[in-house]
């Protein structure tokens, strides 16, 4: 998936907010199958179980079952049609996700040939806030970091000045 270009600066800013607002050790559900930044996380110090593979928008129940300290999420609400539901779920009182946010200027990602990588939403911060709090979450932290590309043009140039990315930190209410 990553070949050739390895999200450092995406992966470099998400473990210093997983660091900042939870640090380790604590024992994490990582909504997602196993990926670079699971190990990521495990090197430093935190215990990891991903998902499997299952379609979260109707399979949910490991995210209620799961006896963890800590959910992550990070660019996975975005593929899914109805991410209340495992939300809502969560068994944990702790919640990191990131997403990508919606960009003015680029339509919504889609593979072509993956079914599993598209985005159904591409949500403004606004928009996963107010999904989080109905769903009974509390945000405590938050920050958005952009995502500059190595071309030329009036898209990469706007991607350099527009956030791209969202992550919060929030703690269960109900």
């Amino acid at each position: 998936m990553y070949e050739k270009n390895f999200p450092n600066k995406r992966y470099k800013h998400t473990l210093a907010f997983l660091e900042k607002h939870c640090p380790a050790p604590k024992s994490v559900l990582d909504l997602g199958i196993e990926n670079p930044f699971s190990e990521i996380m495990e090197n430093a110090g935190y215990k990891v179980k991903n998902t499997q593979g299952e379609d979260l928008d109707v399979d949910y129940q490991i995210a209620a079952t799961a006896d963890v300290e800590l959910v992550t999420a990070f660019e996975i609400f975005e593929h899914l049609i109805a991410p209340f539901n495992v939300l809502k779920a969560i068994k944990a009182d702790k919640l990191v996700a990131s997403i990508p946010l919606k960009l003015w200027f680029a339509p919504a990602y889609r593979s072509k040939t993956d079914p599993w990588d598209r985005h159904y939403h591409e949500f403004e911060d606004w928009q996963f806030d107010w999904l989080l709090e109905k769903a009974g979450w509390q945000i405590k932290a938050r920050e958005k970091w952009t995502n500059p590309v190595n071309k030329i043009g009036i898209r990469p140039l706007l991607r350099t000045l527009t956030p791209r990315y969202y992550i919060v930190y929030a703690e269960k209410t109900a």
